[in-house]
């Protein structure tokens, strides 16, 4: 073969190699946008699963914490309906132990250290009554208030009139005219009472003001 027909031969073979060469430069320009375009969806796909994660974290924290006050508070019904369902029927006994005590005051303490015999049976199987009448309504919650030498207070006491007492501070319970009852921590009946006055001022206690 001549030089001439191997230089004829050259341009073919120098325009294929060029070709050749050419055609992956091309295609990298597409293959390179395409992966952005890929990984800037992936992204979009990540962000939108990440919201949709702490939308729903924050609603399963919001409905746990609604259940957790739900059951507080259910829990504190029950109680107080435990606590409490009796408030009636105890306030309609509260009669009973009144008259008992009546009946009782209507004695002459003379009369009453002196009875024997079918009297004093009475006397005692009254004052019985009354004990087991009052340990039945504490077994319910009901308790009874003696404030007697107690600070006034409007919150538990009612006062029915005022005592000129210059002995004991004012404002002091010196008379109990009915015994005051409560359940739970509210108070079923306020105890009515005579409050002392033109004593001392009353001291401040740093409990009470706290």
């Amino acid at each position: 073969m001549t030089s001439n027909d191997m230089q004829h031969d050259d341009p073919r073979q120098t325009t294929a190699e060029a070709g050749s060469g050419a055609e992956p430069a091309a295609d990298a320009a597409p293959a390179s946008e395409q992966a952005e375009a890929n990984a800037g969806a992936t992204a979009g796909v990540l962000a939108a699963l990440t919201a949709e994660r702490d939308e729903f974290k924050d609603r399963t924290l919001r409905t746990l914490a609604e259940m957790e006050n739900l059951r507080r508070r259910t829990e504190r019904e029950v109680t107080d309906a435990r606590t409490y369902a009796v408030t009636n029927f105890a306030r309609d006994v509260l009669n009973v132990a009144d008259n008992i005590r009546r009946a009782l005051d209507s004695v002459p303490a003379e009369a009453r250290s002196a009875a024997e015999g079918a009297l004093k049976g009475l006397i005692d199987g009254i004052e019985l009554t009354e004990r087991d009448l009052a340990k039945t309504l504490e077994r319910h919650g009901v308790k009874l208030v003696e404030p007697k030498g107690q600070r006034f207070d409007p919150n538990r006491h009612q006062a029915m009139f005022e005592v000129p007492d210059s002995e004991v501070p004012t404002g002091t319970v010196v008379q109990v005219v009915q015994a005051g009852y409560v359940i739970g921590d509210r108070v079923l009946r306020p105890a009515l009472v005579g409050v002392a006055k033109g004593g001392p001022k009353a001291t401040t206690n740093p409990a009470d003001a706290a």
